[in-house]
């Protein structure tokens, strides 16, 4: 991390928080929404209780990690992107489809843990919400990749970088012009020219 500039909860020069950290509601969501539906399909067998548990544990995770998340998306938004500006409308795209998505993500913990405990398998409302909120963590997800991938959104571009060229020297921050220079290849010293033949006197 040495010569990374640290930007509170936007994270370091070149490592964000935010990115990692949607990783894990994102997978979360889809997974435990996937869960959902084995034990509504399988709900006559003796595993749906323990599927719909399993489900109910990533939820919860996910929707605890979406906190800290929400935090870093926030002050992304806030230092990032200017008003009036398409990445800005892009980010609000974003930012409202994850606030809904951890509102219904909210719901649907809050049920499965004080009104549908005890049921032998995922029931309907749980379903509902689950998918409901897998498929708009897709699209969030989605909106978010287009900050990045199409914005560079957060992205510290580097411009003609030594990555980019054949080298067994990595490229590190802090060194001048990201790393220390590799070494030129050697040339053959240059020929010197031969003299030029001095003119003859006229005859």
């Amino acid at each position: 991390m040495r010569g990374r500039k640290f930007k509170g909860l936007r994270g370091w020069a070149g490592k964000p928080f935010h990115p990692p950290l949607t990783d894990i509601p994102i997978g979360a969501y889809v997974i435990a929404a996937a869960l959902d539906v084995i034990s509504f399909v399988g709900q006559d067998e003796s595993w749906a209780t323990e599927v719909y548990r399993a489900a109910t544990y990533v939820f919860t995770a996910g929707l605890v990690v979406s906190v800290f998340t929400a935090l870093t998306g926030f002050w992304d938004w806030l230092r990032s992107t200017e008003a009036g500006t398409q990445a800005r409308r892009t980010a609000n795209a974003h930012g409202l489809t994850m606030v809904t998505v951890t509102v219904i993500a909210l719901a649907n913990v809050l049920l499965r843990w004080f009104a549908y405990y005890d049921d032998a398998y995922t029931g309907v409302v749980i379903l509902v919400l689950s998918v409901v909120a897998a498929l708009l963590v897709s699209v969030g997800a989605a909106i978010g990749g287009e900050l990045v991938y199409d914005y560079g959104f957060n992205v510290e571009t580097a411009g003609d970088s030594p990555v980019w060229h054949k080298s067994e020297v990595d490229v590190l921050p802090g060194h001048p012009n990201g790393s220390e220079p590799a070494p030129a290849p050697s040339e053959p010293p240059a020929t010197p020219a031969s003299p030029e033949p001095a003119a003859r006197p006229p005859a």
